[in-house]
């Protein structure tokens, strides 16, 4: 197993509780993101969030984001602090972005609001441009751009702003099998950029979320019981499986991938 231990605490849900009315959606979720130090490098967390459809995914992805408070429960960062929204950088399924503004001038305004990035706007921009696959695309208006354009536009976006957190809801889907690769790659660069950079990844493409993880958490629910919880989670670490090139191929990878789809 690589060397590495988990120190303080990055993110935490305490007895998050939604209801609509009478009927319970997200019940009892409880877990926390450590930051994971490995010697010699810098090493961000990603944990995958995987249940199946309709489960409550998406409620709790907004939760987290603090783009819709809990019936009960909080969820914390950095310090304790109550995440508001605009703390996390997030990016939907749907892929909004300004209709009426080229993909350079969104992109831009991504940019300017990283103070990190000061006097190296156009280079970064065009950096991420290119690693995406995108550089030909910058004058375009978002209506020129397939969906799998779109979706690595608005990965950029977040990505230039800079934000500690992450979240990204079905960042794989509606992509090819070489561009998949280039935006996994991608984002594993980026969780090695800072100690603090926590992506949390809410996708039905389980092989992927776990070949790129260190945790998954699988969202679920219990016999006799209303509502969708924390079923099991899952240390990639501890089962030597993060952190590895053609992990997919490892039998240890591919019997966690069946216990999740049976957990499911």
């Amino acid at each position: 197993m690589t060397d590495c231990i988990k120190t303080s605490v990055l993110l935490e849900a305490k007895n998050i509780q939604l209801s609509y009315d009478d009927k319970i959606i997200l019940r009892n979720i409880n877990f926390c993101i450590k930051d994971i130090v490995r010697p010699g490098m810098q090493q961000g967390q990603v944990v995958s969030l995987i249940g199946r459809s309709g489960i409550g995914k998406t409620q709790l992805f907004k939760i987290l984001s603090g783009l819709q408070k809990p019936s009960a429960g909080s969820i914390t960062i950095n310090d304790n602090k109550t995440v508001q929204a605009g703390d996390m950088g997030v990016i939907f399924q749907n892929y909004y972005l300004f209709e009426w503004r080229t993909v350079y001038q969104s992109l831009s305004l991504a940019v300017k609001q990283n103070a990190l990035l000061k006097g190296k706007e156009k280079e970064m921009i065009e950096k991420y441009a290119a690693d995406f696959q995108l550089n030909g695309e910058l004058q375009k208006y978002p209506q020129q751009l397939s969906g799998g354009q779109r979706q690595r536009v608005s990965i950029i976006q977040q990505l230039l702003k800079g934000s500690d957190f992450l979240l990204l809801d079905e960042p794989f889907s509606g992509l090819d099998i070489c561009v998949l690769d280039k935006v996994t790659d991608l984002l594993l660069q980026v969780s090695v950029s800072d100690e603090k950079k926590t992506l949390i990844i809410v996708s039905h493409d389980i092989n992927t979320s776990v070949a790129i993880s260190d945790t998954v958490l699988i969202l679920g629910e219990e016999p006799g019981k209303a509502g969708a919880t924390i079923k099991k989670e899952i240390d990639l670490i501890a089962r030597d499986l993060a952190w590895k090139k053609d992990i997919k191929k490892e039998r240890a990878f591919i019997e966690t991938v069946e216990e999740i789809k049976n957990c499911l």
